[in-house]
Protein backbone atom coordinates (compact mmCIF):
# COMPACT_ATOMS: atom_id res chain seq x y z
CA UNK A 1 0.00 0.00 0.00
CA UNK A 2 2.85 2.55 0.62
CA UNK A 3 4.45 1.70 -2.49
CA UNK A 4 1.61 2.87 -4.57
CA UNK A 5 1.07 6.05 -2.17
CA UNK A 6 1.97 9.39 -4.32
CA UNK A 7 3.04 12.05 -1.93
CA UNK A 8 2.80 14.43 -4.62
CA UNK A 9 -0.75 13.70 -5.43
CA UNK A 10 -2.02 15.57 -2.64
CA UNK A 11 -2.80 18.98 -2.92
CA UNK A 12 -3.06 20.62 0.73
CA UNK A 13 0.45 21.34 1.04
CA UNK A 14 0.52 20.77 5.39
CA UNK A 15 -1.92 17.59 5.19
CA UNK A 16 1.58 16.06 2.37
CA UNK A 17 3.77 17.47 5.17
CA UNK A 18 1.69 16.05 7.67
CA UNK A 19 1.59 12.73 5.85
CA UNK A 20 4.90 12.50 5.56
CA UNK A 21 5.97 13.25 8.82
CA UNK A 22 3.50 10.66 9.97
CA UNK A 23 5.25 7.64 7.62
CA UNK A 24 8.55 8.84 9.16
CA UNK A 25 7.09 7.82 12.80
CA UNK A 26 5.77 4.71 11.00
CA UNK A 27 9.20 3.86 10.00
CA UNK A 28 10.80 4.34 13.35
CA UNK A 29 8.18 2.44 15.09
CA UNK A 30 8.31 -0.80 12.68
CA UNK A 31 12.19 -0.55 13.70
CA UNK A 32 11.91 -0.39 17.42
CA UNK A 33 9.40 -3.68 16.62
CA UNK A 34 11.87 -5.65 14.83
CA UNK A 35 14.56 -4.40 17.45
CA UNK A 36 11.83 -5.62 20.33
CA UNK A 37 10.98 -8.70 18.88
CA UNK A 38 14.76 -9.60 17.88
CA UNK A 39 15.81 -9.56 21.66
CA UNK A 40 12.43 -11.06 23.18
CA UNK A 41 13.77 -13.99 21.02
CA UNK A 42 17.06 -13.56 22.11
CA UNK A 43 16.02 -13.64 26.05
CA UNK A 44 14.19 -16.71 25.50
CA UNK A 45 16.44 -18.35 23.83
CA UNK A 46 18.67 -17.51 26.97
CA UNK A 47 16.19 -18.63 29.05
CA UNK A 48 15.71 -22.28 27.27
CA UNK A 49 19.69 -22.55 27.20
CA UNK A 50 19.43 -21.93 30.97
CA UNK A 51 16.47 -24.54 31.24
CA UNK A 52 19.10 -27.12 29.37
CA UNK A 53 17.21 -26.61 25.75
CA UNK A 54 17.91 -25.55 23.19
CA UNK A 55 16.68 -21.96 21.24
CA UNK A 56 15.64 -20.91 18.02
CA UNK A 57 18.11 -22.23 15.09
CA UNK A 58 19.87 -19.65 13.27
CA UNK A 59 18.70 -20.84 9.76
CA UNK A 60 21.13 -18.26 6.98
CA UNK A 61 18.66 -17.79 4.18
CA UNK A 62 19.28 -18.86 0.73
CA UNK A 63 22.36 -18.08 -1.03
CA UNK A 64 22.10 -18.78 -4.83
CA UNK A 65 25.69 -20.33 -6.61
CA UNK A 66 26.22 -18.31 -9.80
CA UNK A 67 27.62 -20.46 -12.42
CA UNK A 68 30.81 -21.54 -12.59
CA UNK A 69 33.16 -20.22 -14.32
CA UNK A 70 35.58 -22.09 -17.10
CA UNK A 71 38.32 -20.01 -16.35
CA UNK A 72 41.03 -22.62 -17.75
CA UNK A 73 42.66 -22.26 -21.15
CA UNK A 74 42.45 -24.51 -24.03
CA UNK A 75 46.03 -25.73 -23.89
CA UNK A 76 45.29 -26.00 -20.41
CA UNK A 77 42.09 -28.25 -20.47
CA UNK A 78 42.90 -31.39 -19.65
CA UNK A 79 42.49 -34.38 -21.57
CA UNK A 80 39.26 -36.77 -20.75
CA UNK A 81 40.30 -40.32 -20.04
CA UNK A 82 38.09 -43.06 -21.17
CA UNK A 83 36.85 -44.89 -17.80
CA UNK A 84 36.96 -48.41 -17.21
CA UNK A 85 36.50 -50.71 -14.49
CA UNK A 86 39.09 -51.72 -12.43
CA UNK A 87 39.45 -54.62 -10.92
CA UNK A 88 39.67 -54.58 -7.15
CA UNK A 89 41.03 -57.61 -6.44
CA UNK A 90 44.01 -56.99 -7.97
CA UNK A 91 45.35 -54.64 -5.62
CA UNK A 92 44.05 -57.29 -2.73
CA UNK A 93 47.91 -59.45 -1.61
CA UNK A 94 46.78 -62.86 -0.88
CA UNK A 95 47.96 -64.77 2.43
CA UNK A 96 46.88 -68.31 1.52
CA UNK A 97 44.96 -70.11 -1.30
CA UNK A 98 42.36 -72.68 -1.05
CA UNK A 99 41.04 -75.15 -3.59
CA UNK A 100 37.48 -75.70 -3.46
CA UNK A 101 36.51 -79.18 -5.20
CA UNK A 102 33.29 -79.92 -6.65
CA UNK A 103 31.54 -83.26 -5.60
CA UNK A 104 32.27 -85.77 -7.58
CA UNK A 105 29.24 -87.42 -7.33
CA UNK A 106 27.41 -84.48 -9.16
CA UNK A 107 29.33 -84.55 -12.42
CA UNK A 108 28.33 -86.68 -15.46
CA UNK A 109 30.82 -89.10 -16.77
CA UNK A 110 32.12 -87.05 -19.44
CA UNK A 111 33.29 -84.29 -17.40
CA UNK A 112 36.32 -82.55 -17.86
CA UNK A 113 38.29 -79.95 -15.80
CA UNK A 114 38.55 -76.69 -17.20
CA UNK A 115 40.84 -75.00 -14.75
CA UNK A 116 39.27 -72.70 -12.01
CA UNK A 117 37.03 -69.94 -11.27
CA UNK A 118 39.16 -67.39 -8.95
CA UNK A 119 37.01 -65.55 -6.35
CA UNK A 120 38.89 -63.46 -3.61
CA UNK A 121 37.05 -63.33 -0.02
CA UNK A 122 38.35 -61.10 2.19
CA UNK A 123 38.57 -61.66 6.02
CA UNK A 124 40.52 -61.16 9.03
CA UNK A 125 41.57 -63.82 11.83
CA UNK A 126 41.16 -62.27 15.64
CA UNK A 127 41.73 -64.89 18.31
CA UNK A 128 44.27 -65.57 20.94
CA UNK A 129 47.75 -66.70 20.04
CA UNK A 130 48.98 -67.57 23.43
CA UNK A 131 52.60 -69.01 23.52
CA UNK A 132 54.89 -70.64 26.19
CA UNK A 133 58.48 -70.14 25.55
CA UNK A 134 60.20 -72.56 26.64
CA UNK A 135 63.64 -70.80 27.60
CA UNK A 136 66.59 -73.02 27.33
CA UNK A 137 68.98 -72.57 30.60
CA UNK A 138 72.15 -73.61 31.05
CA UNK A 139 74.59 -73.49 34.14
CA UNK A 140 78.15 -73.15 34.18
CA UNK A 141 79.95 -74.78 37.64
CA UNK A 142 83.52 -72.80 36.33
CA UNK A 143 81.98 -69.45 35.90
CA UNK A 144 78.93 -70.23 38.54
CA UNK A 145 76.73 -68.18 36.43
CA UNK A 146 73.34 -69.67 35.07
CA UNK A 147 72.59 -68.51 31.37
CA UNK A 148 69.16 -67.99 29.95
CA UNK A 149 67.65 -67.18 26.81
CA UNK A 150 66.05 -63.90 26.17
CA UNK A 151 62.38 -63.97 25.32
CA UNK A 152 61.92 -62.35 21.52
CA UNK A 153 61.16 -58.40 21.11
CA UNK A 154 58.23 -57.31 22.22
CA UNK A 155 57.26 -60.51 24.36
CA UNK A 156 58.77 -59.07 27.59
CA UNK A 157 55.58 -59.35 29.94
CA UNK A 158 52.34 -61.05 30.32
CA UNK A 159 51.21 -60.04 26.60
CA UNK A 160 52.16 -60.02 23.89
CA UNK A 161 53.31 -57.46 20.73
CA UNK A 162 50.06 -58.13 18.72
CA UNK A 163 47.56 -57.31 21.96
CA UNK A 164 50.34 -54.14 22.80
CA UNK A 165 49.40 -52.76 19.42
CA UNK A 166 45.97 -53.72 19.58
CA UNK A 167 45.41 -51.62 22.79
CA UNK A 168 46.93 -49.09 21.14
CA UNK A 169 44.97 -48.94 17.87
CA UNK A 170 42.06 -49.48 19.54
CA UNK A 171 42.14 -46.54 21.96
CA UNK A 172 44.08 -43.96 19.85
CA UNK A 173 42.73 -45.00 16.14
CA UNK A 174 39.42 -46.56 17.18
CA UNK A 175 38.29 -43.92 19.94
CA UNK A 176 37.59 -46.72 22.13
CA UNK A 177 37.45 -46.63 25.85
CA UNK A 178 39.60 -48.61 28.14
CA UNK A 179 36.89 -50.68 29.23
CA UNK A 180 35.52 -51.26 25.83
CA UNK A 181 39.24 -52.50 24.42
CA UNK A 182 39.59 -54.97 27.74
CA UNK A 183 35.87 -56.35 26.58
CA UNK A 184 36.94 -56.72 23.13
CA UNK A 185 40.14 -58.64 23.93
CA UNK A 186 37.89 -60.94 26.71
CA UNK A 187 35.64 -61.35 24.10
CA UNK A 188 38.29 -63.92 21.92
CA UNK A 189 39.39 -65.33 25.50
CA UNK A 190 42.61 -62.91 26.35
CA UNK A 191 42.65 -62.74 30.18
CA UNK A 192 42.83 -58.99 30.88
CA UNK A 193 41.77 -56.34 33.31
CA UNK A 194 40.89 -53.11 32.75
CA UNK A 195 43.82 -51.85 34.96
CA UNK A 196 46.16 -53.97 32.62
CA UNK A 197 44.63 -52.36 29.05
CA UNK A 198 45.64 -48.94 31.12
CA UNK A 199 49.26 -50.03 31.99
CA UNK A 200 49.70 -51.14 27.96
CA UNK A 201 48.88 -47.05 27.16
CA UNK A 202 50.38 -45.63 29.62
CA UNK A 203 53.52 -47.20 30.71
CA UNK A 204 56.67 -48.19 28.74
CA UNK A 205 56.26 -45.99 26.32
CA UNK A 206 59.74 -44.88 26.26
CA UNK A 207 60.30 -46.49 22.68
CA UNK A 208 57.88 -43.99 21.07
CA UNK A 209 59.11 -41.42 22.07
CA UNK A 210 62.52 -41.95 21.45
CA UNK A 211 60.76 -43.06 17.79
CA UNK A 212 58.80 -39.41 18.17
CA UNK A 213 62.28 -37.38 18.60
CA UNK A 214 63.97 -38.64 15.95
CA UNK A 215 61.15 -38.15 13.60
CA UNK A 216 60.88 -34.56 14.67
CA UNK A 217 64.56 -34.14 14.48
CA UNK A 218 64.48 -35.77 10.52
CA UNK A 219 61.51 -33.34 9.69
CA UNK A 220 63.44 -30.11 11.37
CA UNK A 221 66.51 -31.35 8.80
CA UNK A 222 64.18 -32.58 5.82
CA UNK A 223 63.65 -28.92 4.83
CA UNK A 224 64.88 -25.56 5.05
CA UNK A 225 62.05 -23.70 6.22
CA UNK A 226 59.70 -24.63 8.69
CA UNK A 227 55.78 -23.48 9.00
CA UNK A 228 55.56 -22.58 13.12
CA UNK A 229 52.37 -21.50 14.48
CA UNK A 230 49.80 -21.81 18.04
CA UNK A 231 46.82 -22.36 19.25
CA UNK A 232 45.39 -21.95 22.70
CA UNK A 233 44.69 -25.66 24.46
CA UNK A 234 43.53 -26.97 27.72
CA UNK A 235 45.38 -29.83 29.33
CA UNK A 236 44.27 -31.74 33.04
CA UNK A 237 42.20 -27.99 33.15
CA UNK A 238 45.24 -25.78 32.83
CA UNK A 239 45.46 -23.43 30.25
CA UNK A 240 48.26 -24.14 27.26
CA UNK A 241 49.49 -23.74 24.31
CA UNK A 242 49.66 -26.39 21.43
CA UNK A 243 52.43 -25.72 19.19
CA UNK A 244 52.24 -27.18 14.82
CA UNK A 245 55.80 -26.98 13.50
CA UNK A 246 55.37 -28.39 9.40
CA UNK A 247 57.13 -28.20 6.53
CA UNK A 248 55.64 -30.43 3.36
CA UNK A 249 57.14 -33.62 4.34
CA UNK A 250 56.13 -33.18 8.42
CA UNK A 251 54.34 -31.95 10.89
CA UNK A 252 54.92 -32.05 14.32
CA UNK A 253 52.84 -30.95 17.87
CA UNK A 254 54.39 -29.73 20.87
CA UNK A 255 52.15 -28.39 23.79
CA UNK A 256 53.22 -25.82 26.63
CA UNK A 257 52.50 -23.80 28.76
CA UNK A 258 53.76 -20.85 27.82
CA UNK A 259 54.87 -19.36 24.01
CA UNK A 260 57.09 -16.61 24.81
CA UNK A 261 60.61 -16.35 22.63
CA UNK A 262 62.22 -18.82 25.19
CA UNK A 263 59.31 -21.31 24.02
CA UNK A 264 59.60 -21.49 20.61
CA UNK A 265 63.45 -21.84 21.31
CA UNK A 266 62.43 -25.18 22.93
CA UNK A 267 59.89 -25.95 20.50
CA UNK A 268 62.62 -25.95 17.91
CA UNK A 269 64.84 -27.61 19.70
CA UNK A 270 62.38 -30.61 20.72
CA UNK A 271 62.14 -29.30 24.36
CA UNK A 272 65.86 -30.02 24.91
CA UNK A 273 67.12 -28.83 28.50
CA UNK A 274 68.04 -24.63 27.65
CA UNK A 275 70.97 -23.30 26.55
CA UNK A 276 72.26 -19.71 26.57
CA UNK A 277 75.85 -17.96 25.38
CA UNK A 278 77.23 -14.62 25.86
CA UNK A 279 78.77 -13.85 22.71
CA UNK A 280 78.69 -10.94 20.03
CA UNK A 281 75.96 -12.08 18.67
CA UNK A 282 74.07 -12.03 22.09
CA UNK A 283 75.07 -8.37 22.80
CA UNK A 284 74.39 -6.82 19.46
CA UNK A 285 70.92 -8.71 20.41
CA UNK A 286 70.38 -6.91 23.75
CA UNK A 287 71.54 -3.86 22.79
CA UNK A 288 69.01 -3.43 19.83
CA UNK A 289 66.67 -4.46 22.40
CA UNK A 290 66.69 -1.50 24.74
CA UNK A 291 68.47 -2.13 27.39
CA UNK A 292 70.26 0.55 29.12
CA UNK A 293 73.96 0.96 28.50
CA UNK A 294 75.14 0.75 31.64
CA UNK A 295 73.86 -2.94 32.17
CA UNK A 296 75.09 -3.35 28.54
CA UNK A 297 78.65 -2.66 29.74
CA UNK A 298 78.22 -4.93 32.69
CA UNK A 299 77.64 -7.97 29.94
CA UNK A 300 79.88 -7.50 28.10
CA UNK A 301 82.92 -8.76 29.79
CA UNK A 302 81.31 -12.03 30.24
CA UNK A 303 81.68 -12.36 26.46
CA UNK A 304 83.56 -16.05 26.52
CA UNK A 305 81.87 -18.05 23.83
CA UNK A 306 80.85 -20.90 26.52
CA UNK A 307 77.52 -22.70 26.69
CA UNK A 308 75.51 -22.37 29.70
CA UNK A 309 72.64 -24.13 30.89
CA UNK A 310 69.90 -22.32 32.38
CA UNK A 311 71.00 -22.83 36.45
CA UNK A 312 74.47 -21.56 35.58
CA UNK A 313 73.03 -18.45 33.57
CA UNK A 314 70.80 -17.30 36.12
CA UNK A 315 73.96 -17.71 38.48
CA UNK A 316 75.93 -15.57 35.89
CA UNK A 317 73.45 -12.91 36.05
CA UNK A 318 72.94 -12.98 39.79
CA UNK A 319 76.45 -12.34 40.30
CA UNK A 320 77.52 -9.75 37.61
CA UNK A 321 74.71 -7.81 36.87
CA UNK A 322 72.58 -7.62 40.44
CA UNK A 323 69.11 -5.97 40.19
CA UNK A 324 68.10 -6.82 36.99
CA UNK A 325 64.14 -6.10 36.79
CA UNK A 326 62.07 -8.58 35.22
CA UNK A 327 62.06 -7.22 31.54
CA UNK A 328 66.05 -6.57 31.48
CA UNK A 329 66.35 -10.28 32.68
CA UNK A 330 64.39 -11.26 30.20
CA UNK A 331 65.97 -9.07 27.07
CA UNK A 332 69.25 -11.07 28.58
CA UNK A 333 67.74 -14.43 28.24
CA UNK A 334 66.49 -14.36 25.22
CA UNK A 335 69.21 -12.94 23.68
CA UNK A 336 71.65 -15.21 24.97
CA UNK A 337 69.18 -18.09 24.32
CA UNK A 338 68.86 -17.33 20.47
CA UNK A 339 72.76 -17.14 20.10
CA UNK A 340 73.32 -20.43 21.51
CA UNK A 341 70.76 -21.79 19.61
CA UNK A 342 72.35 -20.22 16.15
CA UNK A 343 75.66 -21.91 17.79
CA UNK A 344 73.90 -25.63 17.90
CA UNK A 345 75.13 -28.33 16.44
CA UNK A 346 73.70 -30.93 17.75
CA UNK A 347 69.84 -30.07 15.94
CA UNK A 348 68.70 -28.97 13.09
CA UNK A 349 69.15 -24.99 12.75
CA UNK A 350 66.10 -23.55 10.95
CA UNK A 351 67.27 -20.67 8.69
CA UNK A 352 63.81 -19.40 7.96
CA UNK A 353 60.21 -19.17 10.19
CA UNK A 354 57.26 -19.06 8.41
CA UNK A 355 54.50 -17.49 11.21
CA UNK A 356 52.56 -14.27 12.09
CA UNK A 357 53.49 -11.16 13.03
CA UNK A 358 53.63 -12.31 17.00
CA UNK A 359 56.27 -10.43 18.64
CA UNK A 360 58.27 -13.77 20.12
CA UNK A 361 59.68 -15.15 16.86
CA UNK A 362 61.65 -12.61 15.47
CA UNK A 363 65.62 -13.05 15.98
CA UNK A 364 64.84 -16.54 16.44
CA UNK A 365 65.91 -17.72 12.66
CA UNK A 366 68.04 -15.39 9.95
CA UNK A 367 64.74 -15.08 7.88
CA UNK A 368 61.04 -14.40 8.66
CA UNK A 369 58.39 -14.79 6.42
CA UNK A 370 54.52 -13.79 7.33
CA UNK A 371 52.40 -16.63 6.44
CA UNK A 372 49.46 -15.61 3.52
CA UNK A 373 46.97 -17.25 5.89
CA UNK A 374 47.16 -14.98 8.51
CA UNK A 375 47.30 -11.93 5.76
CA UNK A 376 44.48 -13.13 3.78
CA UNK A 377 42.47 -13.13 6.80
CA UNK A 378 42.40 -9.17 6.69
Amino acid sequence: MLEDLALHSIADEQARELVRRLLNVLEDVRAALRAAQAEIQRLRNEINRLKGEQGQPAIKPHTPQPPPKDLSSEQERRTPKAWSQGRKTDRIPIDREHVVAVDPTDLPPDAVCKGYADVVVQDVLFRTDNVLFRKEKFSSPSQHTTYVASLPPGSRGPFGPGIKSLALVFYYGAQMSEPKVAELLRSVGVRISDGQVSNLLIKDQAAFHTEKDAVYQAGLASSPWQHLDDTSTRVHGQNGYGHIVCNPLSTAYVTTTAKDRLTVIDVLTNSRPRRFVVNAEALGYVEASGLSAVRCRQLAPLADEVIMDEAQMQALLETHLPGLGPQQRKWILDATAVAAYHADVEVPVVRLLVCDDAPQFPLITEELALCWVHEGRH
